[in-house]
């Protein structure tokens, strides 16, 4: 993955000649500017640290051949970026083993993604790692156990707290209750013990 670096003593024009220079908008790269003080009677300098969406994207999709080839799976993959967000779907001999129980092994694959690039940018990727259509499934089911749950609420004025969940799932039962009559969504607990509680609130 190509990092580059830039310094400055504005941050703002140091972000803005910098995207000017890569040929990129703010939404095709993932940065990092940090402050390094000066000492005593120097100004503040600013370094910047940026890469390309597509770069990234690159770069995890070879991490992932490499990775999978090793694990004896023959692996084809589809990547798309959309903005800042980049999408891996994979299609394998044995997608069973990519999935892992309860899609745990694909949650912990993603989770080694957003690592390696933070490592390199001390930035989080957006990345959604797929294998066929295992999250789109699990997403379409998530959305209508939220709105069962919901209703059950409206009818009950009673709270429900959901099963504990990764911030990616928490986002799918969030959208799909935005626009629920007398329903409100909040997230609570720790990492990985996050949980998504349905409440009831008067108009």
């Amino acid at each position: 993955m190509k990092v580059e670096v830039f310094t400055g003593k504005n941050k703002e024009a140091l972000l803005e000649s910098t995207l000017k220079e890569m040929g990129v908008q703010e939404s095709q790269a993932l940065y990092n500017i940090k402050e390094e003080k000066g000492g005593l009677f120097k100004s503040t300098n600013y370094e910047l640290k940026i890469a390309k969406i597509e770069d990234i994207a690159q770069y995890l999709k070879s991490y992932l051949e490499e990775l999978t080839k090793n694990m004896g799976l023959e692996v084809s993959f589809e990547t798309k970026i959309r903005e800042n967000q980049i999408n891996i779907k994979m299609y394998s001999d044995n997608n069973a083993i990519l999935i892992g129980k309860g899609g745990k092994t694909l949650s912990a694959l993603q989770t080694i993604l957003r690592q390696l690039v933070y490592k390199e940018l001390n930035q989080y990727p957006y990345v959604i790692l797929d294998v066929e259509n295992y999250k789109e499934k699990q997403a379409g089911h998530l959305e209508r156990l939220a709105k069962r749950l919901a209703k059950e609420v409206q009818k009950t004025k009673i709270a429900v707290k959901m099963e504990n969940m990764n911030s990616y799932e928490r986002r799918i039962v969030h959208n799909a209750l935005t626009n629920f009559k007398n329903i409100s969504t909040l997230s609570e607990g720790e990492e990985p013990n996050r949980h998504v509680v349905i409440t009831y609130k008067e108009d």
